[in-house]
């Protein structure tokens, strides 16, 4: 819906998101990631690349101490609004990755992050295409995340994120055990195949390693709620 200013905003779980220029709109995989994210009352939170906020103020609002961090700086203006609009409290931050952050630690640390394989060539810098790209094989993201989670979490702190099932299951397991995390399947869900990943399916099948694309041209893919625990 509009207000009268025609600014863009989404109704969702009983808040409300004012959608600002420059971020984009919910889609299918942050409303899964938000709807599953296991929050504890009380939990230290840091979601990277948190977009317009979904997630950070249901966390906040299921009463978790939230960090939320984004490169866009459109998006922490977007997060900062939409807690206030909400009357919650979200430490917005901009910056990469972990760098927001320092040496701080978190119970939880989530991420639905940018995991669309990206062929060699079409890289684009706009910050559409920023939000969807996720390297030649998908992981770019997820394995800075994953790489530098262990060193900001608290003792049996968790690592949760969203990830495409063609990304592979075995493989996300793999690199979450690599680096001491014991690995799970929080969540599950189907849902339209992504339009972009239509003109990049070749190079997807490519990487699908664990066969979990149809054969012929998909109208859905699986996603998958991925955590890392430590004990």
């Amino acid at each position: 819906m509009t207000d009268d200013d025609g600014v863009l905003l989404y109704a969702w779980r009983g808040c409300l998101f004012r959608v600002s220029e420059g971020v984009q709109p919910p889609k299918a995989g942050s409303l899964f990631f938000s709807r599953h994210l296991p929050v504890r009352p009380g939990d230290r939170v840091l979601e990277i690349g948190a977009g317009l906020g979904v997630a950070a103020v249901l966390a906040a609002r299921a009463g978790a101490r939230v960090v939320a961090t984004d490169v866009v700086p459109e998006a922490v203006t977007a997060i900062r609004t939409n807690a206030l609009l909400n009357g919650v409290v979200v430490d917005a931050r901009l910056g990469d990755c972990y760098a927001p952050v320092g040496g701080e630690r978190f119970d939880l640390i989530c991420t639905n992050p940018p995991q669309m394989p990206t062929p060699p060539g079409r890289e684009r810098d706009d910050a559409q295409a920023a939000a969807d790209n996720g390297g030649i094989d998908g992981w770019v993201v997820l394995d800075r995340v994953i790489e530098g989670a262990r060193e900001r979490l608290e003792p049996r702190g968790r690592l949760v994120f969203s990830l495409f099932a063609f990304l592979g299951r075995k493989a996300a397991f793999a690199r979450l055990e690599r680096e001491g995390f014991t690995p799970s399947v929080l969540a599950t869900e189907v849902q339209a195949f992504p339009r972009i990943g239509y003109e990049r399916l070749d190079h997807i099948r490519s990487l699908d390693r664990e066969g979990t694309l149809p054969h012929g041209v998909p109208s859905s893919v699986e996603r998958l709620l991925v955590q890392g625990a430590l004990d």
